[in-house]
């Protein structure tokens, strides 16, 4: 569409959408009440005109990557493995309509939109049948050799190791995986590319941790790592000629070329300011101890320690930086050369060797291609930063790797560009409306320097504010977790980033080869030393933490608020107010699940009305207890009581015997988690759920109100979290009437291929655990090779 007709819409539609001055001889007529009819057809009329805007303008490009995100992340959400013909009608069905309804704009447009979305679910398909990676099926311990892939030196002092399988024995796996990530108690010193041999302890990757939570079989799945694990022992190192193929020759040289990066750096900057530069430069963030991570993620300061835009960025302009003051100083050259496309061009090659040297996390590969499209942009003479060139990145990463979509990394660094790309032009197209009012800035003096402050402290509390509100939701989603100080951390941390820890680390980087990386890296340490003692003192300030989890809903309305505010660019951006009300409504009008079960059947935490849960263990999981904290906004837990102590128990709280512990909610509902069916039958008339921890056990109650669940349902489908309904109505937390127990697994009961693994485990089959000695066929998944170690 060409500028005058753009022009000619958005006279057209500022009336609608923007407010017009109504002439002195309509006003009588719009004080009279207006028919239902007329404000409908009035209204109707602004929303075309602000549509018809936004496709001048190019809005719907904005909407491809929207709609094929949308898509892969539908395919990843379905209960059920969709097959290649499904996708392949849900593709070609509205492209093909799309041709047929062409003269009817509204038809060709939802056609195509679905088209864009099929397009998305089938790169989903895509990437799940390419990465097929063989998943252990059940806990074996065997003898492995290997060639290691990756080593990280973690805080404890233990060394995890990514391992290409080649063979294993005592037993033999028949259907080993192809890949595993097993951790050593010290550094037996192999090096990435050499051979290693041990006994370990493997075992599947596990599924979330409670419904909606995060998925570790997922992610290692699409990672190619089909089992986890510990050498039981020191590993040893096994002779070879060493790769043949460049491919791994080459990733092992750059593995060792970052251990050997970061021996340098911690050998100049020690204690957790050297690991966190090492993070920085290298990209190893094993070595950081946990009580400064812990600070750095309450401070809400947790992103610079992964790399990603604002590393790839600072980076970037560094270079850029320092390239444009030397060439500045060659002012004949720079005359008659774009000095500003040179600088780009070698700006990217500094951002691709960062890629490289930190060890090209996903993370990482995102914010390089979106660095990589805005230098590529300034190339070829267009604007670096435009909601453009972010759609375009995104839908790079999407179809390159669309798990990425469903991921923490993935929304949060889009959301945070887009909201701040959109809030720049806003502020842009005011700062021009008022220059071109004839209000210049004031030149020179002591008042345009104060100017100049003033704008970059702005600047940073701008960009901390809506990078931060963008982020929230997602931190909220995934972690379950708020930083309230956050605003304040980067604050006082980013300019000390920005000034004193990535500048040095860039130019320690450039002096490294020759030796002379002391000096930066000292100043680097420096500023990471003042970065912690920010997030420490935050930390310790900050009122809250937790939030609860909160429900798909609001997520999905969050997500739709932030679209239309980041992309329209008419009055249509209005619609986010209630989409972001509807959203806050569905957050803080969430129910939290009474009862949380974990996949191995042997954890079961109860809700109670004082902010603690009750748990059935003495010492349970510290990881799924943290994890299930969070989500239940819970203050802590308490532990389960004697039966044998004989005191009178008036709250919840878990009451336990050598077979079996009950707990009453607060509102009547009785749980008993039971060691054996055995156990568990003397409950069936009086409680409302019974866990059983054996895989063996059929259900020994025959009433149909008593849900009973063993650890084969648990090892099938996952963790559960039950609610206790009033019978008969839809309320929650409604009082007196029988309490029906509602559940709700982690996983659907159809398979998909990042858990289809759990069906082979000895407890999805009904089998108890393997005891020494035992004699058995071997298992179908052929886990072990005599008798049935899985």
């Amino acid at each position: 569409m060409s500028t005058m007709e753009t022009q000619r819409l958005e006279r057209a539609a500022a009336p609608a959408a923007a407010g017009a001055h109504v002439p002195a001889n309509r006003q009588s007529d719009r004080a009279r009440p207006a028919s239902i009819s007329g404000a409908l057809v009035s209204t109707g009329r602004a929303l075309a005109a602000a549509l018809a805007l936004e496709e001048a303008r190019g809005t719907p490009f904005l909407l491809v990557p929207v709609l094929f995100c949308a898509g892969a992340a539908l395919y990843f959400a379905l209960p059920f493995e969709p097959g290649w013909p499904l996708l392949a009608a849900a593709l070609v069905g509205p492209a093909a309509a799309r041709f047929l309804v062409a003269r009817h704009r509204v038809a060709a447009r939802l056609c195509a939109a679905f088209a864009i979305a099929a397009a998305g679910a089938g790169a989903g398909k895509i990437e799940t049948v390419r990465a097929d990676t063989a998943m252990l099926g059940s806990a074996v311990s065997t003898v492995l050799t290997g060639r290691v892939v990756r080593v990280e030196h973690q805080a404890s002092g233990r060394t995890r190791y990514t391992i290409d399988v080649e063979t294993t024995r005592r037993p033999l796996l028949r259907y080993a995986p192809d890949r595993v990530r097993v951790t050593a108690r010290a550094d037996p010193g192999i090096a990435a590319g050499e051979r290693i041999e041990g006994v370990v302890r493997l075992f599947p990757p596990s599924g979330p941790v409670r419904p909606y939570g995060y998925d570790f079989a997922f992610e290692s799945y699409m990672a190619g790592i089909g089992a986890t694990g510990f050498f039981l022992g020191m590993p040893d190192r096994q002779t070879s000629a060493g790769a043949s193929d460049i491919a791994p020759r080459l990733a092992a040289g750059l593995a060792n070329m970052r251990q050997a990066i970061a021996g340098r750096i911690r050998r100049h900057v020690a204690g957790a300011e050297g690991e966190i530069a090492a993070a920085l430069i290298a990209g190893t963030r094993a070595g950081i101890p946990e009580e400064v991570d812990e600070a750095l993620r309450r401070a809400g300061l947790a992103h610079i320690l992964s790399i990603s835009g604002l590393h790839m960025a600072l980076v970037a302009g560094t270079v850029m930086l320092a390239l444009r003051a030397l060439f500045a100083l060659a002012s004949g050259f720079s005359s008659r050369r774009p000095v500003k496309k040179y600088a780009a061009a070698l700006a990217l090659a500094a951002a691709a060797y960062y890629l490289a040297i930190s060890g090209a996390a996903v993370a990482a590969q995102r914010s390089f291609i979106m660095i990589a499209v805005m230098l590529v942009a300034l190339l070829f003479d267009r604007a670096a930063i435009t909601m453009r060139n972010l759609a375009i990145a995104a839908l790079i990463i999407a179809a390159l790797a669309p798990h990425e979509v469903v991921g923490p990394s993935f929304q949060m660094s889009f959301a945070a560009t887009a909201a701040l790309i959109a809030a720049y032009t806003a502020w842009s197209n005011r700062v021009s409306a008022r220059t071109g009012a004839g209000r210049a800035p004031p030149r020179g003096g002591l008042n345009a320097a104060g100017r100049r402050l003033a704008y970059f402290a702005t600047g940073i509390a701008a960009t901390s504010l809506i990078a931060g509100g963008a982020t929230t939701v997602y931190a909220i989603w995934h972690f379950h977790r708020v930083a309230p100080l956050g605003l304040v951390a980067n604050l006082a941390a980013m300019p000390v980033v920005s000034t004193l820890i990535m500048p040095p680390a860039v130019a320690a980087g450039v002096l490294m080869p020759v030796g002379l990386e002391g000096p930066p890296l000292t100043v680097m340490g420096q500023g990471i030393a003042i970065m912690v003692a920010v997030a420490r003192w935050v930390a310790d300030h900050s009122p809250i933490d937790a939030v609860g989890a909160m429900p798909p809903l609001a997520l999905i309305l969050f997500t739709a608020a932030l679209l239309v505010a980041t992309i329209a660019t008419s009055g249509l951006r209005w619609l986010a107010l209630p989409l972001a009300l509807a959203a806050t409504l569905a957050f803080g009008l969430r129910t939290p699940p009474d009862l949380l079960v974990s996949e191995d059947a042997r954890l079961a935490a109860l809700m109670r009305d004082d902010g603690l849960f009750a748990v059935n263990r003495p010492r349970p999981n510290g990881f799924t207890i943290g994890i299930w904290q969070k989500a239940l906004a819970a203050t802590g837990y308490v532990k389960p009581r004697d039966r044998a102590d004989g005191k009178p128990e008036a709250e919840t709280r878990f009451v336990c015997d050598a077979a079996a512990c009950e707990a009453v909610h607060a509102r009547g509902a009785v749980v008993v988690h039971a060691k054996t069916r055995a156990a568990a039958a003397p409950f069936c008339g009086v409680a409302s759920v019974i866990v059983i921890a054996d895989a063996t056990a059929a259900n020994p109650c025959r009433a149909k109100d008593v849900l009973v669940v063993t650890a084969r349902d648990l090892a099938r489908r996952g963790s559960l979290e039950v609610r206790f309904k009033q019978v008969g109505t839809e309320s929650a937390g409604a009082s007196g009437g029988p309490l029906r127990a509602e559940a709700r697994f982690a996983l659907p009961r159809n398979e998909r291929p990042w858990f289809a693994h759990r069906k082979f485990s000895r407890e999805a089959r009904g089998l108890a655990p393997y005891k020494r000695g035992e004699k058995g066929r071997n298992n179908k998944n052929g886990k072990s090779g005599k008798g049935d170690k899985s």
